[in-house]
This record gives structure tokens, C-alpha cells and sequence, in this order.
């Protein structure tokens, strides 16, 4: 994904934290690029209403591997801000949630630095990024405000968010409100907060694979081994994974709307919005 031409497979040391990388400048080079394919966000007949999108981020940076050592991640820029950049041109506006209410992560280090309009778009939500609202509260004073919840990716969304009673609830709220659930890449991992309750049994979606997951630390995208599986487990729960590698795919399954990885950034806004302004047209 970049011209950058490199063989060092080397993690990067964050020194931030003991024993704690960065992908290594190599898996940097395959996987991240200096600009974006964002690009479609034409549309000429916006939202008007005043319900937002709930954008539930990372709070977590490190990653515990099996290896001990520490992958520093977070949510994947492009993951985040492609999609929400459509969904904003689509005339929708968001608040931002952590499950802490600490500041949203980010994998900064996939930030396409010379895109300057997704740069700008960062910008443009850093206020909220840093200084979010807690699930909990969001919750506590009502979700009916809200047409979709937003899960980004990026492996920081395997930390917390699968455990959380305030996502449970969020999702469940979602589920019986009829209302749209958008996520990509590792973000799905959150729909395991559902745990038995059994919404989501038998829907389809994309997500990161398990497979690839495993390969990773060879080109020293990350330092060690995931110590679970994130696909594995929404098969159990009930899911299913319609893509066993990463090609940009994208998938509605009613009101659940899921892509593959990175690459699916800019197709799953593009598909989220169209299919907010249908429902939510009039």
C-alpha cells in the first residue's frame, strides 16, 4: 500500500511503555499508505433531522500478546475517519463515547500523512477525540437521540469493548430500536458484548480475518500472537463471516453494516450513508 521500499521486519520499541512496538517500517510499507482512497461522498440531498451517530472508540492503547510484550495500538485512522467523513457529508453529525470516557487511541502511525483532507477531518473531531463522552452517561441519559451506533477498528477495539455491560447495552438498544450498527476490520469484536443474548444469531458480516490475524507478527506487524480469536468467537456466538481474506469487501445484513479492513474505509461510508439517507429519507 506504500512505495516506501524496506526489509526491516523489525517491530518499532514504543518507548512509552516496557516492551511495547510499533508494526515494524517494513509492515508499515505493505500496509499503510500516505494518502487515502476516500473519494464519493457526494451527496446531493443531506440529512436534515437531528439524530446523530454514536461513535463508540478505543480508550485502550496496549495490547497484551502471547509472547508478554505489548502492541501499541488503538483505532486505525483510516477505519475511523473514512467512514465518518461520509456519514458527516451525508448531513450526520456524532458524539463521541469511550466505555472510561478517557480519550479516544488511535493508531496514529497509519494516519495517511500527506491526505490532507482526511487530516483536516481529523482536525476537525480532535476536540471530541480527546475529550469524549462515557458510555455510561450516554446511556444514562438516552440513546433515542441516535440513528446508528459506529464501532471503528484497529486491535484496540479487542480491548474492553468485548466485556462491556455499557456495549452490551448499546447494542442491545440498537437491536430492538431497529437501528443501524456499522463496524469494519477488528471493530466486530465489540458485538461480542452481546454475549447470549442472541440478537445478531445468524447475521452475516465482514471482518478481519482470524487467519491473516496469525500471520501478522512474521513481518513484525505485531510483536507476538493475539492470545484469542476475535473470529472464532462471533462464529460461536452466532455470526457469520462471509470474506476469508481482505479485498475492501463490504456487507448489509439489515440494519448491521460491516467491512473486511482498511481497505473497506471508504466503501462502507459510501454504504452507510446511502443506506441512512434511505431509511431515514423524508
Amino acid at each position: 500500500m506504500s512505495d516506501q521500499n524496506t526489509t526491516d521486519k523489525q517491530p518499532q520499541r514504543d518507548p512509552a511503555e516496557e516492551n511495547a512496538f510499533f508494526p515494524s517500517p517494513y509492515s508499515l510499507s505493505q500496509f499503510t499508505a500516505p494518502t487515502s482512497d476516500l473519494g464519493g461522498a457526494d451527496y446531493p440531498t443531506p440529512y436534515r433531522g437531528d439524530k446523530k451517530v454514536l461513535m463508540i472508540g478505543a480508550d485502550e492503547r496496549y495490547l497484551l500478546t502471547d509472547n508478554g510484550s505489548f502492541f501499541s495500538t488503538g483505532n486505525h485512522p483510516v477505519e475511523t475517519l473514512l467512514p465518518m467523513y461520509h456519514l458527516d457529508k451525508a448531513g450526520f453529525s456524532f458524539d463521541v463515547a469511550t466505555v472510561s470516557g478517557n480519550p479516544v487511541k488511535f493508531e496514529y502511525w497509519a494516519m495517511p500523512s500527506e491526505d490532507e483532507e482526511v487530516k483536516r477531518f481529523f482536525g476537525s473531531y480532535h476536540e471530541q477525540f480527546k475529550q469524549p463522552l462515557k458510555l455510561a452517561d450516554v446511556i444514562a441519559d438516552g440513546l433515542d437521540g441516535y440513528a446508528a451506533i459506529f464501532i471503528p477498528g484497529g486491535h484496540g477495539a479487542l480491548i474492553g469493548l468485548p466485556e462491556s455491560r455499557d456495549v452490551r447495552a448499546t447494542l442491545e438498544w440498537a437491536a430492538k430500536q431497529d437501528r443501524f450498527v456499522i463496524s469494519l476490520c477488528h471493530g466486530p469484536a465489540a458485538f461480542l458484548a452481546a454475549g447470549d443474548s442472541g440478537i445478531y444469531r445468524g447475521y452475516k458480516i465482514c471482518a478481519f480475518p482470524d487467519a491473516l490475524d496469525a500471520t501478522t507478527p512474521d513481518i513484525g506487524y505485531m510483536p507476538g500472537h493475539l492470545t484469542w480469536k476475535f473470529g472464532e468467537k462471533l462464529k460461536a456466538q452466532g455470526f457469520e463471516i462471509i470474506n476469508d481474506d481482505i479485498s475492501g469487501a463490504v456487507h448489509q445484513d439489515r440494519k448491521l453494516i460491516t467491512g473486511d479492513s482498511p481497505l473497506a474505509g471508504n466503501a462502507l461510508g459510501k454504504l452507510a450513508a446511502q443506506a441512512m439517507l434511505e431509511e431515514l429519507a423524508g
